[in-house]
């Protein structure tokens, strides 16, 4: 059995910026546990810029920007582990994990999940039809042509309008194949608005709405699609129906925490965000167990992935060195009018910091918005918002003298100004 003070699962941007954190706080035995073969997590795939906007003030492309936190990790000393898979943790912080070695026992004093987010596949979206090669995620398409060297499509059309969606109808163009659409089976783009401009607008893609995918054609390999018209509800309006050759379809339909390690532990999941809920200091329902970036919720910036970690690394270095109580009475942070989760979901004022970012995201597109802080019907607070849209995350900045009289529950609205667009 080998004894770390904190371990981190996870090698991303999240895990590396959490390990870093917690070795800055005087941490001596952090240890990172990365299942595949080299650290940097997604990004190491993603070749375009435009990462490192807030942190470094600069634009950087996805393996810059996690060399440079894989450089720091190095820099601190922190202990790596690659090519490892943890198969289990537990609630008195035990792990064990499997590599070329055999089996591992890890007893840790304190736990950081940064595990992030899988794609959701064509099960997971029920389209009917044949199953011929050809339909891939996003994700996988993006790994095959940045990575491994493959291309995956000559005539493509991608269901979802998700930001890799979008980042990868841009690549096929730049790679010599043809993008015949992107489709959105509702008639809100869950991506950021930067990038229907940047990959579908500057590369003539068709973004079309309220479409979905309703069969797939194709032996051995796909050969054309059927598309057809949704209504408010994502229901298939009849007569509508459109066939589409093409030998590639990219499914771009969703992210999902990886939490299977954090069910495990009994840690409670939101059911909004599929991820663990989580206080003020990032520790979920577990005691001494923390979690950060796209394993608590799904983030459209790596940036706010990175600071959100840190603030899990330095609050895990704060526990192992006694300085949080977790017997501190938490507020339950309690959503309404339009929006769909804030994290943390809970704060305890006497583990708070002075300053601290809540991170929300809106249910639909609202020109000209409010969001109100209040307590037992009582306004704290009020911060004016323009174009808020489910595709991109909103950081709001609140200062802990702001609660120091409330009780109860804290509900965060969403005032609406001339209602949605």
């Amino acid at each position: 059995m080998k004894n770390y003070d904190i371990v981190v699962i996870g090698g991303g941007p999240a895990g590396l910026a959490a390990a870093i954190e917690a070795k800055k706080q005087g941490i001596k035995k952090v240890l990172v546990i990365e299942r595949d073969i080299e650290l940097g997590g997604i990004l190491q795939q993603c070749i375009h810029n435009g990462f490192g906007v807030h942190i470094f003030k600069e634009e950087l492309t996805g393996p810059e920007y996690a060399q440079r936190y894989i450089n720091m990790a190095r820099e601190e000393n922190i202990e790596l582990l690659m090519d490892t898979i943890v198969t289990s943790i537990t609630k008195d912080k035990r792990v064990r994990a499997t590599n070329c070695g055999g089996i591992l026992d890890i007893q840790a004093k304190a736990i950081v999940l940064t595990m992030g987010c899988r794609e959701r596949t064509r099960g997971a979206c029920a389209i009917p039809g044949d199953r011929p090669s050809g339909v891939l995620t996003a994700g996988a398409a993006q790994r095959f042509i940045n990575i491994e060297g493959y291309n995956v499509g000559k005539k493509v059309i991608i269901l979802g309008a998700g930001d890799i969606g979008m980042i990868m109808a841009r690549r096929i163009v730049l790679e010599g194949g043809e993008v015949i659409a992107v489709l959105a089976r509702g008639n809100i783009v869950k991506g950021l608005t930067r990038n229907i401009v940047q990959c579908l607008d500057h590369y003539n893609i068709p973004l079309l709405m309220n479409h979905n995918i309703i069969e797939i054609k194709g032996k051995e390999r796909m050969t054309s699609v059927v598309v057809a018209q949704t209504d408010e509800r994502k229901d298939v309006i009849p007569g509508t129906e459109k066939e589409y050759e093409c030998d590639t379809l990219l499914l771009s339909v969703g992210l999902i925490p990886e939490n299977e390690l954090s069910r495990q532990a009994g840690i409670i999941i939101d059911r909004k965000t599929s991820g663990p809920v989580v206080n003020e200091s990032m520790e979920t329902s577990v005691e001494g167990i923390f979690a950060s970036g796209n394993v608590v919720h799904v983030h459209d910036v790596v940036d706010f992935v990175t600071e959100e970690s840190c603030r899990a690394g330095r609050n895990a270095a704060r526990y192992v060195k006694g300085e949080i109580s977790a017997e501190s009475e938490a507020m339950n942070v309690v959503v309404s009018g339009g929006l769909s989760y804030c994290v943390p979901h809970k704060i305890r004022l006497s583990a708070m910091p002075d300053k601290m970012d809540l991170f929300l995201r809106v249910e639909d597109i609202y020109p000209e918005a409010k969001i109100v802080i209040k307590n037992q019907g009582k306004e704290l607070a009020r911060f004016k918002k323009t174009h808020l849209t489910p595709g991109e995350m909103i950081k709001q900045t609140v200062v802990k003298a702001l609660f120091k009289d409330c009780k109860g529950d804290l509900e965060i609205t969403l005032e609406v100004e001339g209602g949605k667009k």
